[in-house]
């Protein structure tokens, strides 16, 4: 089977079908058929990683997931909205992540009868296709039951990433590339070679699920047909059949929701893998514009702090571009990966030097970027890739927690990162999202009294979202 090629971006967006109806009018439409119906469950996004908050406002997050906490954010949300759970099991082995899935699953099982309100849950996982797929949503069918079926749509806008003929393509400048060519591809756990989505759930199932149960909702469907037709087709689809969502646009997202709540309302029961696009779509969550320094009354007394740990290309250019541009506005503490994984002694002294050099800086007030040495560093298999990328991570956390100084605000770069700096670096249970700090950057904000620093805007900027000069914009936008 020939591989799909690479396609110019603006030609092939203008060739597709035209959109009948704005991204507002079609928002509006979903708020309108959400508040019309009190029987429309409450979304749980069981997120992977903390960056699929990237397209919601206004709602929370949660880092814990007993019983009680998810009664009690059941029985507070109204029905038709939604909330978060970050799960982050995409920094988990297989089996820790089904254990996982299992356990969260229950208690959402559990809470839900506690609260007395339905809800259903979207797997939300990364918008290039790493994650713990099919393990998941097989492991939630443990608990709840066979879905009638399942869908699969990756599209996110914002981060480029786009869905045309069942090929999932990543935007690299003006050029769709399929993403089993591209970086995200060859990575060392959740690595692909199919960029045909039926294609890839054959392949990431190892052929458990075959070709024939992985159909396709075209374009045209979607921009010619409408909700109607999307309905129709997920009605007539087979028990255990895998829709693949094709998107070119919001309002793609926003057609294709209508059709499943108009399906669902006919008593099928579905179960979804996204990216982050699907969640808003499905909560009739408008877009707003990035938050600004003005908006969060920044400290202008103290630096901003800035913690890389991603390792995918974008972030190293991102990282140089941000240094290039900061010049001496900003101060670079690079921990030498080498010297973190050689012995428990390299580790402290190389953390010591960091936190030495970030207390001085950033009360100076100066901005200061912790980051690690840009050389990858793997394994020789899956497990070991994984066992670094934790001690990594557990120096990042070490660092946040013995840092004595308030940043003016904490960029997170990489999912992964981001989500350990949140819960185990600053101790956040319970979150607001609060906006985005650039387009498909989510921002957090914790008031809760028991973290390290309630109130701070906290940034989950993932590791493959943005042009290079992303990450140096918002930083130059919140400086003093």
């Amino acid at each position: 089977m020939s591989s799909p090629s690479p396609l110019p971006l603006k030609q092939t967006l203008d060739s597709l079908p035209s959109l009948k109806s704005s991204l507002e009018e079609t928002r509006s439409q979903t708020r309108a058929q959400i508040q019309s119906n009190a029987r429309i469950p409450v979304l749980v996004a069981l997120d992977d990683d903390p960056t699929g908050t990237q397209t919601c406002h206004d709602i929370p997050v949660l880092t814990t997931w007993s019983v009680e906490v998810l009664a009690q954010e059941l029985a507070d949300t109204k029905a038709g909205s939604g909330f978060f759970v970050l799960t982050n099991s995409r920094a988990l082995y297989r089996p820790a992540a089904r254990d996982l899935m299992i356990e969260i699953c229950t208690n959402l099982k559990a809470a839900s009868a506690k609260a007395g309100k339905p809800f259903e849950i979207v797997l939300r996982g990364d918008s290039t296709l790493r994650g713990h797929f099919p393990l998941e949503p097989e492991a939630a069918e443990e608990v709840f039951g066979q879905a009638d079926a399942w869908i699969l749509a990756p599209f996110f806008l914002q981060g480029g990433r786009y869905t045309i003929d069942n090929v999932h393509y990543v935007a690299e400048g003006d050029v769709l590339v399929p993403a089993g060519e591209t970086p995200f591809a060859k990575d060392a756990t959740f690595g692909y070679k199919s960029s045909n989505l039926r294609d890839w759930v054959v392949e990431k199932s190892k052929g458990a699920i075959p070709r024939e149960r992985v159909q396709g909702i075209s374009l045209s469907d979607a921009r010619s047909g409408g909700a109607d037709v999307i309905a129709a087709r997920l009605m007539e689809g087979a028990r255990g059949t895998v829709f693949i969502v094709n998107a070119a646009a919001e309002e793609d997202m926003d057609v294709i929701v209508h059709g499943i709540l108009k399906a669902s309302a006919q008593g099928k029961k579905f179960l979804f893998r996204s990216g982050a696009a699907f969640v808003s779509a499905r909560l009739g969550i408008s877009p707003i514009p990035p938050i600004s320094a003005k908006q969060l009354d920044l400290d202008r007394t103290k630096g901003g702090l800035v913690i890389a740990g991603s390792y995918v290309p974008k972030t190293t250019a991102q990282l140089k571009v941000l240094r290039e541009r900061s010049g001496h506005k900003l101060t670079t503490v690079e921990l030498d990966v080498n010297k973190l994984l050689q012995s428990p002694e390299s580790r402290e002294k190389e953390l010591q030097r960091a936190l030495s050099t970030a207390e001085d800086e950033l009360q100076r007030p100066q901005d200061v970027l912790v980051m690690t040495s840009r050389k990858l560093i793997t394994g020789a298999d899956e497990h070991s890739s994984l066992e670094i990328g934790s001690t990594v991570a557990a120096v990042l956390v070490a660092f946040l927690k013995k840092l004595k100084a308030t940043p003016r605000y904490i960029i997170a770069k990489g999912g992964i990162t981001s989500s350990d700096m949140a819960t185990k670096g600053l101790g956040m249970k319970r979150a607001m999202i609060v906006g985005q700090a650039a387009a498909g950057v989510p921002l957090w904000r914790c008031d809760e009294p028991t973290s390290k620093h309630p109130g701070l805007p906290y940034v989950v900027f993932p590791g493959n979202v943005g042009g290079e000069e992303t990450l140096a914009e918002v930083v130059e936008r919140w400086r003093v």
